[in-house]
């Protein structure tokens, strides 16, 4: 199994937005059959921080996911009005040790 992190550094004001669209890219992502999304906001660190977490059962499962994803055409504009928001972001990617 894998888990893979999305870091997003928001732009400053949007928090509450951003939340009310990442919980509508999760219902994508849930379409995909990916369960167990958690959407994370800091306490402490950088200001503005979001994270998506998701769990695969591995990184071949992820990949075939996200390609499915890609050529959708409502994420692409989903995924267009969320990136307005964003400033910067970065992927995590970790193998889940049991």
């Amino acid at each position: 199994m894998i888990v893979v992190r999305n870091s997003f550094q928001l732009k400053f004001g949007v928090a509450k937005e951003a939340k009310t669209r990442m919980k509508e890219g999760v219902a994508f992502i849930e379409q995909m059959g990916v369960k167990d999304s958690r959407i994370c906001m800091d306490i402490t660190g950088s200001f503005y921080t979001m994270v998506l977490e998701n769990a695969f059962d591995s990184l071949a499962a992820y990949e075939t996911g996200m390609a499915k994803l890609g050529k959708d055409e409502a994420w692409q504009k989903w995924y267009r009005s969320f990136c307005e928001l964003v400033v910067s972001g970065h992927r995590e990617v970790y193998t889940v040790v049991e």
